[in-house]
């Protein structure tokens, strides 16, 4: 199998993990409260799913290679489906959060798990340097058109209910088990990628120690990065779901609409981040698209009607995510092909380890403070981490923006 077959059932994978992770994110605080959880456990259901996240993948940085890239893959959806799976019959909170952290289950609503450490490591070999970035638009762009058509998915207890007069958390069973089920595919697609997506080695050659000048560049950028994942934490799907919901009485289908269109406009702005990076640069991009973005969601916090805030929100969700792409695309593109696995791993892990810390403390801000609290906080650390993006990595660039002496 070609290199090209290799990325087509990435992208593939990709697609259908993200229908699945845009569907729970939506779904799960929704399911919770129906099962009658209060926003304080539901934040702790989401941070123990989070964290689990977290434990995957810090397995996949430090052995995913040994292991085995494409086993890991099979074993990551396995555990993903059984988790969603046992959802459908767990009504405590302790067994939730055990359920959630074993099946690693998503609450972000976004795709950034130890799979993707393991696909990013792997698609930059598909490709050529010049056309790497765009291989991350297309990657980041099936991902958002998944996270979009599960968002609307989301709305499946709600149809279920009208046409076969079900119960509501009936509905919600039968949805959680579709997204038990797309998990399950991912599996199997998985064991169909070649041997050429492992990392090949001479055994006669000693593995390379991390360059210092990569080491420094990996873990300078995460410590940002951790900032905006702890700030990403705050604004999750599962949670911002809840705050719709429960700030302008939106309905189910009014909010799984909602999402559909914000992965619908995140999938539309990667075309524009590729393009954009090629004339400004991958760091420019990450964060002039940004700022604007936060001051948007600050908006969205204070404004008295849903539709406003709704309007509001599409408006973020356009900006929001063309840091994603090239952020991907400029972490590979400065670390050795050897290091991309630790490099993708290491900055996903800070960015899994934030949003995981913060779903607990923002249900009880939700709680006990005001439903905006975590909206509020969340941007404004997000514009805190871009300027210091700007200043601290401005004059690090890749090897395409570089210009001939």
């Amino acid at each position: 199998m070609n290199a090209t077959a290799d990325r087509r059932l990435l992208l593939a994978n990709a697609f259908l993990r993200a229908l699945a992770t845009g569907l729970i994110g939506v779904l799960l605080g929704l399911y919770l409260a129906h099962r009658g959880f209060a926003a304080s456990e539901i934040g702790l259901v989401i941070g123990a799913g989070l964290s689990g996240a977290v434990s995957s993948a810090l397995f996949v940085t430090f052995l995913g290679d040994h292991f085995g890239r494409r086993r890991a893959l099979v074993l990551l959806a396995l555990f993903a489906a059984s988790g969603g799976a046992a959802l459908i019959c767990t009504g405590h909170v302790l067994a939730a959060c055990a359920v959630a952290f074993l099946g690693m289950v998503n609450g972000m609503g976004r795709d950034r798990g130890a799979q993707l450490i393991l696909e990013q490591a792997i698609l930059p070999a598909t490709t050529s340097a010049d056309q790497r970035t765009r291989a991350f638009a297309w990657y980041n762009v099936l991902q958002d058109v998944g996270h979009a058509l599960g968002s609307l998915a989301a709305a499946l207890p709600a149809v279920l209910v009208q046409v076969f007069s079900i119960g509501e958390l009936a509905g919600y069973q039968i949805t959680l088990g579709l997204y038990a089920l797309l998990m399950a595919i991912t599996a199997l697609l998985a064991l169909r990628l070649s041997p050429a997506v492992e990392l090949m080695r001479d055994a006669a050659t000693p593995r390379r120690p991390v360059s210092t000048s990569s080491r420094r560049i990996v873990w300078n950028i995460s410590g940002l990065f951790a900032i905006d994942a702890i700030a990403g934490g705050f604004l999750g799907t599962a949670l911002l779901s809840y705050f719709f919901f429960e700030r302008f009485g939106a309905s189910e289908a009014a909010i799984a609409l909602l999402f559909f269109a914000a992965r619908a406009a995140n999938a539309v702005s990667h075309f524009g981040a590729a393009w954009l990076a090629q004339r400004i640069g991958l760091v420019n991009t990450m964060v002039f698209t940004h700022i604007p973005s936060s001051l948007a969601l600050i908006a969205v916090a204070l404004v008295p009607e849903f539709w406003m805030a709704a309007a509001l929100f599409l408006m973020r969700e356009l900006l929001v995510e063309m840091d994603v792409p090239t952020r991907q695309s400029y972490v590979m593109a400065v670390v050795r092909p050897e290091e991309r696995t630790w490099a993708s791993g290491m900055t996903s892990l800070v960015r899994l380890g934030g949003w995981a810390v913060a779903p607990f403390a923002a249900g009880f801000l939700m709680q006990g403070v005001a439903l905006a609290t975590p909206l509020l906080i969340g941007a404004g650390m997000k514009i805190g981490y871009d300027l210091l993006l700007w200043r601290s990595f401005r004059g690090v660039t890749p090897s395409e923006e570089r210009r001939p002496a």
